[in-house]
């Protein structure tokens, strides 16, 4: 039987946190003389008699949670502070249809960045949507970790829950203390790409929205114009480099920056694969645009490094249409959207070190075939892989191809085209919503999606986020099965 009280109390802890960033977005707009304090002090009450509600149903919880409980923990916390999350639009009057609302919260929360209106929103909201994508980006629960002292007896189990990857690095023993000093981490480089937007030209407000949204490798800009609105070359490059810095892994980005271990960084073998990708696609894109649209070398070198970088790291701004680039490019992109940036990083997508992990194998099968009787193992980071590590690769990528071809199915029996079909399930999947720019995804071409699809694209954005199986396990039978 699961722990439904102590998955009930935590909860109920988590919606507390939600309260705050509410009262935070409403005392934004006073400052600014607008009128959604109301709707954010609703929500504000709302959410909190909710929470109260789940914290008391709770309150005779033992601490003990169980791996399962951990699973169903993460799940449920997503899909909740989502639903108190559709209040601020619904009240303000920005979105006036439930399951829009529900849309645009879920896609800032997995920082997906998918957007159905193309409104003007009050600077609240825009700090709404931009701090929901910012707690979003290393998650929500593990926020909530770093936060409180002793949050639950099952912590390790709730990080592994939520973590993306298939390594679950750390820097301390302690969960908690570990939690902190990535949060740290976070929070510095945000600080940093703030700063640097604003030396740029942005003012104070606009600076504090993009780091966030950059950081968190969300897509839903205050403006919806991604960053091409600018026009400044500047910004373009601070973006690139912290969409970069948002794609690694924040905890060999906590040694590098903090504990000054340079070779420890550039020997990792998913870093340096990433990287590698990142140049390879770059310089395919570069040399496209050099020779089919006739550019300048700057221009396709910004162009290039700008729209790989966004798309691998599962960003998503847009500095220019790509759908109007040769068609070549876009097979590029995709390809970097699908496999995304580190493991323990803000991006979506399978992850380098998967990617990696399958070419190693690859190339072993291919040295066994020619030498039966050999040994020959895959390491990583000089680790041997384990039988485990490979089961859990293969039952992955086969649960994510199965997710994506039934997905594309459903789209296109609603009429969707083909194309249009499997570019929204692998944005939706890959949590890189903005994908290839006007062309593809279009405000009016998500808005104009039927309720039934934008749930079904709700789902996918969840199950990308948490990497499937931590959502998908609480449908089997053996979740609720006692042993």
């Amino acid at each position: 039987m699961r722990n439904l009280k102590l998955v009930s109390k935590i909860i109920g802890i988590l919606l507390y946190f939600e309260t705050v960033m509410m009262l935070l977005c409403g005392i934004i707009s006073v400052c600014y003389g607008e009128d959604d304090m109301l709707p954010f002090l609703i929500s504000f009450i709302v959410t909190a008699i909710v929470g109260f509600m789940f914290m008391r149903y709770g309150r005779d919880a033992d601490d003990y949670l169980t791996r399962r409980d951990s699973y169903l923990v993460v799940t449920a916390s997503w899909l909740v502070f989502s639903l108190a999350g559709t209040m601020p639009y619904l009240l303000s009057g920005y979105i006036d249809n439930f399951t829009d609302a529900f849309f645009e919260a879920i896609s800032c929360f997995t920082t997906t960045g998918i957007s159905v209106s193309d409104l003007q929103k009050s600077h609240g909201l825009i700090f709404w949507q931009s701090l929901t994508q910012w707690i979003g980006g290393l998650g929500i629960v593990f926020f909530t970790i770093a936060i409180i002292p002793s949050f639950t007896d099952g912590d390790i189990k709730i990080f592994a829950a939520e973590a993306t990857g298939i390594s679950k690095s750390r820097v301390h023993p302690r969960i908690t203390t570990n939690a902190r000093w990535i949060w740290a981490t976070y929070l510095s480089v945000t600080a940093a790409c703030s700063i640097c937007l604003w030396l740029a030209g942005m003012d104070v407000f606009d600076s504090i929205n993009y780091a966030m949204v950059t950081t968190a490798s969300g897509g839903n800009t205050p403006y919806g114009g991604g960053i091409a609105m600018f026009n400044s070359a500047t910004i373009e490059y601070i973006e690139i480099v912290f969409m970069f810095l948002a794609g690694i892994n924040f905890t060999l980005l906590y040694t590098l920056l903090f504990r000054f271990k340079i070779k420890t960084f550039f020997k990792d073998n998913e870093i340096r694969f990433f990287v590698g990708v990142l140049i390879t696609a770059t310089i395919i894109v570069f040399i496209m645009l050099l020779t089919k649209r006739g550019w300048d070398v700057e221009h396709a070198f910004r162009a290039s490094l700008f729209e790989v970088t966004s798309i691998i790291s599962s960003t998503g701004l847009c500095s220019e249409d790509t759908g109007t680039w040769p068609a070549f490019t876009w097979f590029i992109l995709a390809f970097c959207m699908i496999m995304g940036a580190c493991a323990g990083s803000t991006s979506g997508g399978i992850k380098s070190v998967r990617v990696l992990m399958l070419l190693k194998l690859a190339r072993n099968e291919f040295k066994h075939i020619l030498h039966p009787n050999a040994i020959l193992p895959a390491r990583l980071n000089g680790h041997m892989m384990t039988r485990g590590n490979k089961a859990t690769l293969t039952a992955f990528l086969t649960v994510y191809i199965i997710i994506v071809m039934i997905s594309s199915a459903v789209f296109i029996a609603c009429d969707i085209p083909m194309q249009k079909s499997f570019t929204i399930v692998i944005s939706c999947l890959s949590n890189c919503g903005p994908a290839f720019g006007q062309s593809i995804d279009g405000m009016l071409a998500w808005s104009a999606l039927p309720d039934a699809l934008k749930w079904f694209c709700s789902i996918l954005m969840l199950v990308g986020r948490l990497e499937i199986f931590s959502v998908l396990i609480i449908f089997t039978k053996a979740f609720w099965k006692d042993n």
